[in-house]
């Protein structure tokens, strides 16, 4: 089938003519890389320039490809369907008169609707071999072997910690800049990641949707579930390699490994006195203050310790 030619007259023949030829007369004069086209050689010397003209509406990032742009806008749009399943749904906004028959989920155009049914049907996805997790864009799919492979290909050049992700460097190194780009309206505290946020926004709504199946408690962050259930399962995953002592909670292993470095970080502004965890330096301060939150509800006398109120109560109200 012959292809005609009627907008741009010879100029736009002549161009589609290189495909055949394979004819490149525009060179980039600091590598040599060679094009067909003057448009595809100003994209690349954004390599050299480091110009990024595209950037994101919704958080800034900066391309110098308008088509990575369209491509890294999915990521706001997306939708987890099941465990490593990403399906994007469509950036343009508008009617949506294409209907799923399989789900209630609509779509602007038969080409996002056609993505989205590969959820159902399970076709033309991008499947990792090695553990069967599928993806709806080869990208993902690259990002997710990295899990497998131990390939970490992005670094940081201040600490040199590696990352899978480069979504995942740049949040690191806000631990370095200092920059926090989110931040609450209702009381200005600022984060470094969007979901330490929406964590946060939780102690103003007082929303906790993470649930225990065993006792009912809820909290507001799924790590501090998965924290609180191991009173009931009695998992101690983290363990002290100097002694062998097992812990619940990372937190409680790194305060205990000071026992064996001596390490004490936490001292006393008014007396210079050193501890190695933060709740001995918060009861020592009571020295200064003389605050006493414990009390005994038999007796009412006060206590800065929880320990010498359990002493109290055992010494005096329960001996025989």
């Amino acid at each position: 089938v012959l292809k005609p030619f009627l907008r741009s007259g010879h100029s736009h023949l002549k161009r589609h003519q290189r495909i055949h030829t394979g004819d490149k007369p525009y060179s980039c004069d600091l590598c040599a890389k060679t094009f067909s086209q003057s448009g595809n050689l100003e994209i690349h010397r954004r390599v050299h320039t480091g110009e990024k003209p595209y950037w994101c509406e919704q958080c800034g990032k900066m391309f110098s490809q308008s088509s990575s742009l369209k491509r890294h806008q999915l990521i706001h749009t997306h939708t987890l369907i099941w465990p490593f399943l990403i399906v994007c749904s469509p950036v343009i906004v508008g009617p949506k008169h294409h209907h799923c028959q399989h789900c209630d989920k609509s779509f602007t155009t038969s080409k996002y609707l056609k993505i989205h049914q590969r959820v159902h049907t399970g076709e033309n996805l991008h499947s990792c071999d090695q553990c069967g997790a599928a993806f709806i864009l080869q990208s993902y799919l690259k990002n997710h072997q990295r899990i497998h492979t131990g390939e970490k290909p992005y670094s940081c050049d201040q600490c040199g910690a590696a990352f899978i992700k480069q979504s995942d460097l740049k949040k690191h190194q806000r631990i370095h800049t200092g920059e926090k780009p989110y931040s609450c309206d209702q009381c200005g505290a600022a984060f470094t990641q969007q979901g330490s946020l929406k964590n946060h926004q939780r102690i103003h709504t007082g929303e906790k949707p993470y649930s225990c199946d065993q006792c009912g408690k809820t909290f507001s962050m799924s790590g501090n579930l998965k924290s609180h259930q191991r009173i009931h399962n009695g998992e101690k995953p983290y363990s002290c390699d100097h002694c062998g002592q097992t812990f619940s909670m990372n937190g409680h292993l790194i305060s205990h490994r000071r026992v064996h470095t001596g390490e004490k970080p936490y001292w006393c502004e008014q007396c210079g006195k050193i501890f190695s965890t933060c709740g001995q330096l918060k009861s020592h301060r009571r020295v200064h203050t003389g605050e006493k939150p414990y009390w005994c509800e038999q007796c009412g006398k006060m206590f800065s310790e929880g320990g010498s109120l359990k002493s109290h109560h055992q010494r005096v109200h329960t001996a025989s």
